[in-house]
Formats: structure tokens, sequence, C-alpha cells
């Protein structure tokens, strides 16, 4: 079962990276174009109109699932290096696996964090601002 796991994911892969190729929209625009200019041969009927409506649908909701594949082991790859840099770091571990928790579990972190970074910013500012203090007096104290 996992070597046809891997083989889908292989086959999405390269399917993902054609896709995204300039080659690729030029021939897919060549189709439409093609199709275009036999309208008038057929009549714009509705058997032309189906022909195009069923063929891009069926590759839309093909290509949902390949590119979908694709985006889910980016994601898992970025998680691991961001997880792996987290570890590393004088980060805290505790956001190690984050992406696991719930929306209302990730808000709380989101805005714990945010309140530590407004706090940090207004920390900065006091301290920016006492060193203009103490340099403005040491300027009286050696102009004196």
């Amino acid at each position: 079962m996992n070597a046809g796991v891997e083989g889908f994911s292989d086959f999405a892969g390269k399917v993902a990276q054609a896709a995204g190729r300039p080659t690729t929209f030029l021939l897919c625009l060549l189709v439409i174009i093609a199709w275009a200019v036999t309208g008038p041969i057929f009549g714009f009927s509705d058997t032309w109109q189906l022909i195009i409506n069923t063929g891009t649908t069926i590759v839309t909701f093909l290509m949902v699932f390949l590119i979908q594949n694709t985006q889910n082991r980016d994601g898992a790859a970025i998680q691991a290096k961001l997880d792996e840099l987290i570890r590393t770091r004088a980060a805290q571990n505790t956001f190690i696996g984050i992406e696991n928790l719930t929306p209302d579990e990730l808000s709380e972190i989101r805005n714990a964090c945010e309140a530590r970074a407004h706090a940090a910013m207004a920390a900065d500012r006091a301290e920016a601002h006492a060193n203009r203090r103490a340099r403005q007096a040491a300027d009286r104290a050696t102009d004196v």
C-alpha cells in the first residue's frame, strides 16, 4: 500500500510541476483557441460546447487532488523545517506541533504571542527613552 502512496505522490509532484510551466499554459491556450475556431464549423452546437465544458471539468477535478497532494507534502516539509529551527534555537519548543491544535487553541497562542510582542516593543521603547534621558543627564553633568 505504501508503494502506491509513494507512486501517487511522485506522479502528483510531476504533474503539479508540469502544470506550472509556461509550455503547459501555451498548450492549453492552443486547445482553447482550436476549440473556439471550430465553433463556426460545428455551428456552435450544444455538443461543441459540451466538449470543452466536460474536458475542462474533468481536468480541473483531477488537478485539485494532485495539487492538494503536493501542497500537503510541501506544507508538512515546511512545518518540519520550522520545527527543527524552533528546536535548535532559543525559541519555545512548545510551538512544535501546534498546527494540529484547534482554531480556538491556535487563536489563544497567537493572542499570547501578540501580547508578548507588544510588551517587548513597549519595553524597548521604555529602554530607549531611559537611555536618552541618561545621555541627556550625562551631557548636562559634563557641561557644568
